[in-house]
């Protein structure tokens, strides 16, 4: 399959990119499978010059309307789920059954969340004798990263829309095919739907070169982030002189606190194949699991154990459970993480630096297990963004609690215990925007988002779309 990336959707035409073209990679066997053309500052230009003229007339559109619009594209997403699937493992490597179950089936369902929620919610009320209005926001720039691509695109412009806002997507220069596959599903759904040119407009690029343009744009109203925390306080400065609103999804380095009364083996094994998904590389991976020193020898032997059980392969196969990491550069920081876990004095239980036995090609790593790990190590300390665990013993739950919020970031916390009650309990106590109970995955109707370093803002549901709002308070005599 040789993917094109190189035309920007503007104004509800496809137009012949005029930037520089760049190869896209699967991360798999290194191979050359399409281009994608970074666009330019006029471009760019003409993308928020037809958003700003849409807006004027879809920020009037019906709730109805809106919902309905967003229904389609959910349905138009969802017939084209086994296409996405395909192109998500072909251009940042997840195991075909990851793609189809989470990251393709996540980019519908985040539309059909959308449509459902405009239903019910109260766009006026009332505060007083005033009456408070909630309005979209103008023109909304969405900055989107490669390890969750079409999530990540669809669970900001789907809010956006519901909202009444237009949209300027730039998304991962790494994984752009997904984005220019929804770009299509988008054009035919807005124009069966009358939807005035401009509600959507697509222009690929890097985050130095788009991103940046797009956060410091007068002609923007809002900027919705999502990557690492270097790079979000980059995009905060640059929207600084506009004093445009932002929202952010950035870093994390989520505790996993396995209590006392909780079943240990089901536990282990659960945290050690969450924090390994997706090849590791999900911001809120759990990657610093808390155990009690009273059974910490034998959760590190489950731990090792189902590691090993991991199998590593080419993500089209049915049978693969994890994949390669997305390139050449993410390879090379999860090495040196690596090497500066064992140069602190971590012990090694499994895994280690280099490729596994029999990968000579790919950005395969190994499943790496650290124990003996203290709070203040950099694998303890910095997200490492691969399969990646630090085991970190702990003596009563108070020392727990202190470890798992002792950390710059707080997007996710997971607590696995004998009961719910137990779980929640030690929940109250994490300064986290998600805590995972006993198990329990992502919930795609609840906020998603982090505290600290983790960002600002809230994605996802109800609260997803009322990030995209303005609140009007109208008094009358």
């Amino acid at each position: 399959m040789n993917y094109d990336c190189t035309r920007q959707y503007i104004n509800g035409r496809w137009v012949d990119a005029r930037g520089a073209k760049h190869p896209i990679t699967n991360p798999a066997n290194e191979s050359v499978i399409g281009q994608v053309a970074y666009g330019t500052r006029d471009e760019l230009d003409q993308a928020v010059k037809a958003a700003r003229a849409a807006f004027e007339t879809f920020s009037q559109w019906s709730v109805d309307q809106r919902a309905a619009l967003l229904a389609d594209i959910a349905k138009r997403a969802g017939e084209a789920r086994d296409e996405f699937a395909a192109a998500i493992t072909a251009e940042m490597g997840a195991p075909t059954t990851l793609s189809k179950r989470a990251q393709a089936a996540l980019g519908a369902a985040h539309f059909a969340v959308a449509a459902a929620a405009l239903k019910d919610y109260d766009f006026e009320e009332k505060a007083g004798d005033a009456v408070v209005l909630k309005e979209p926001i103008g023109v909304c720039g969405l900055i989107t990263p490669w390890n969750w691509p079409l999530n990540q695109v669809a669970c900001k412009v789907a809010p956006a829309l519901a909202a009444g806002c237009t949209v300027v997507l730039k998304p991962s220069e790494i994984a752009p095919i997904d984005a220019t596959i929804l770009a299509g599903i988008i054009d035919e759904a807005c124009k069966a739907a009358g939807a005035p040119d401009g509600v959507f407009n697509l222009v690929n690029g890097d985050g130095p070169g788009v991103g940046a343009a797009i956060a410091a744009h007068p002609g923007i109203d809002m900027v919705s982030f999502t990557g690492s925390t270097r790079a979000g306080i980059l995009v905060a400065k640059a929207a600084a002189d506009n004093v445009k609103r932002v929202a952010q999804e950035l870093g994390g380095k989520s505790p996993n606190i396995i209590l006392e009364s909780a079943p240990l083996e089901k536990a282990i094994s659960h945290g050690v194949r969450d924090c390994f998904s997706n090849t590791g590389q999900s911001c809120n991976a759990p990657s610093r699991m808390l155990v009690p020193e009273s059974v910490y020898e034998d959760a590190v032997a489950i731990a090792a154990e189902t590691a090993a059980s991991v199998r590593i392969g080419n993500p089209l196969d049915e049978s693969t459970q994890m994949g390669p990491l997305s390139g050449s550069l993410q390879y090379e920081r999860v090495q040196n993480m690596i090497q500066k876990g064992i140069a602190e004095g971590a012990k090694l239980v499994c895994g280690g630096p280099g490729r596994p036995d029999g990968f000579d090609k790919g950005f395969f790593v190994k499943p790496t297990i650290f124990r003996d790990v203290s709070n203040d190590m950099t694998i303890a300390r910095e997200e490492i963004f691969g399969p990646v665990l630090a085991m970190i013993p702990y003596s009563d739950i108070n020392e727990a609690v202190a470890i798992a919020n002792d950390t710059p970031y707080g997007l996710s916390a997971y607590v696995y215990g004998a009961s719910r009650e137990d779980a929640l309990a030690v929940a109250r106590r994490l300064r986290a925007g998600m805590v995972h109970l006993n198990g329990a995955g992502v919930d795609v109707n609840a906020p998603f988002g982090g505290y600290k370093q983790s960002g600002n803002g809230r994605e996802w549901g109800v609260a997803g779309i009322e990030d995209f709002l303005e609140t009007k308070a109208v008094m009358a005599a």
